[in-house]
């Protein structure tokens, strides 16, 4: 990519719904630039629980119908969802309404190519450089709207097929955060041996406004706690568009992204997958873990989009995220977490695992997340005046790193510190976050 993303950040377009950059007008411009670009004649729709959802979509496929393409809308679906249908239907692309973890005011756009794969940072930039003309085709052909409420159960059955039965385990809660797999999780238990054991479904009564708010993946506490207060052996908690998992083990303790890469990458080594692709943000204790299993890791700026590239460069069949997304190439094609929780369940089974000692036997380095929040644009910040200060510090980490990026879907500059010692990561966390302020 020669040139910068205006409008596009690490997952689509985002921003405070009906205002900005996120107002029905610019929805309807998206979806005709996007039919224009993809020359799309069958794309799907999907959704999360967001009470600006249902005024995005018609706008957004109003644009894709004013160019002659029909619109398949799945309603409330997870954003992996989408993706399955697309390639269900043989559809030329889809697109996702949602801001995933970010609070009920905020929303998005994303879109999908015709292999259910986000598109790439080249291809958002030719859908933005035909958004600055805004010009309507001069065909008179409108295509189609189809409610298809089906394709909700489809993924769901389809997720629930990749169990082994003797996998599922009883007294299992999963936390739906108020979000796209409120509606799908239902399906899936009822479909599996989930429906004959002990099974608690949370934050799945949505209204518009409760979406990840104190549940799910950013409020960890709230599955946690049920856990323990319920006697719970395990439970699962997604975001607003189920894109990620995180997991509570019996004694409410988190199993982050990296340990499932962990698990899985141990699974899927059975069957040949010797690489594993992690983001600049794992910690450094999982190379280290997957190294003693012979398997080698590669790393990738953050975003599942360049998980996913580097997994086709360097032909690795597992990917992912401290923060939940993982993609298993042979079962998806983007983040997934409802797939994500039924391969975890596999590869425990297979491997005779014990859950309840994960997070004691992983032994993860130090590491501190500190987030500043930008008061200039993002493309604004002087990352080079910043890289230099952080090459002043770097030397003093030993088997260590410092990292720092501006979001892709927040105005935050990120300041990650990882080292073999606390007081090490805790002394330059501080440090860090008081010089580049005036950064920000």
């Amino acid at each position: 990519m020669t040139r910068e993303r205006k409008l596009f950040g690490t997952d689509g377009v985002r921003d405070l719904a009906n205002s900005g950059n996120m107002t029905p007008e610019l929805a309807l411009r998206l979806g005709r630039a996007f039919v224009q670009f993809t020359h799309a004649k069958r794309i799907v729709i999907g959704s999360d629980t967001r009470i600006s959802g249902r005024m995005l979509e018609g706008a957004l496929y109003s644009g894709m119908s004013s160019e002659g393409a029909d619109v398949y809308t799945a309603g409330i679906i997870p954003t992996p969802g989408v993706s399955y249908a697309v390639k269900a239907l043989n559809a030329d692309g889809g697109a996702v309404i949602s801001a995933s973890h970010n609070p009920a005011e905020y929303n998005g756009i994303k879109f999908l190519g015709p292999d259910g794969c986000k598109l790439s940072d080249d291809d958002e930039l030719a859908v933005e450089d035909i958004l600055a003309h805004d010009h309507r085709s001069t065909s008179h052909n409108i295509g189609r709207i189809f409610d298809s409420p089906e394709l909700v159960t489809d993924y769901a059955k389809h997720i629930a097929s990749l169990l082994n039965p003797e996998a599922a385990i009883d007294k299992t809660a999963f936390d739906c955060a108020n979000g796209a797999s409120a509606k799908s999780v239902p399906v899936l238990v009822q479909s599996t041996k989930f429906s004959r054991l002990k099974t608690s479904i949370i934050e799945k009564d949505y209204d518009g406004l409760n979406i990840n708010r104190q549940c799910g993946v950013m409020h960890m506490a709230n599955l946690t706690g049920f856990v323990k207060e319920n006697g719970m052996n395990i439970g699962f908690a997604f975001d607003g568009d189920a894109d990620r998992v995180l997991i509570s083990d019996k004694n409410g303790r988190i199993i982050d992204g990296d340990i499932i890469l962990w698990v899985l990458g141990r699974w899927l080594k059975r069957s040949g997958n010797d690489k594993v692709v992690v983001t600049v943000m794992s910690n450094m204790a999982l190379e280290a873990h997957l190294a003693n299993e012979g398997i080698k890791t590669l790393r990738c700026p953050v975003g599942d989009r360049y998980v996913l590239e580097t997994m086709r460069e360097s032909g690795a069949g597992l990917g992912g995220e401290q923060s939940g997304h993982i993609i298993a190439g042979k079962f998806t094609s983007t983040g997934d977490g409802l797939c994500t929780a039924m391969l975890f369940l596999n590869a425990v089974h297979d491997l005779d695992e014990d859950v309840s000692t994960l997070v004691d036997r992983f032994g993860r380095y130090p590491q501190r997340l500190t987030n500043l929040t930008l008061k200039r644009p993002r493309e604004a910040v002087d990352m080079k005046a910043i890289d230099v200060i952080v090459s002043e510090y770097q030397e003093k980490v030993t088997n260590g790193r410092i990292f720092i990026r501006t979001s892709g879907t927040e105005p935050l500059l990120r300041i990650l510190v990882e080292a073999p010692e606390n007081d090490t990561v805790t002394e330059l966390s501080e440090i860090l976050s008081s010089r580049l302020e005036e950064y920000c």
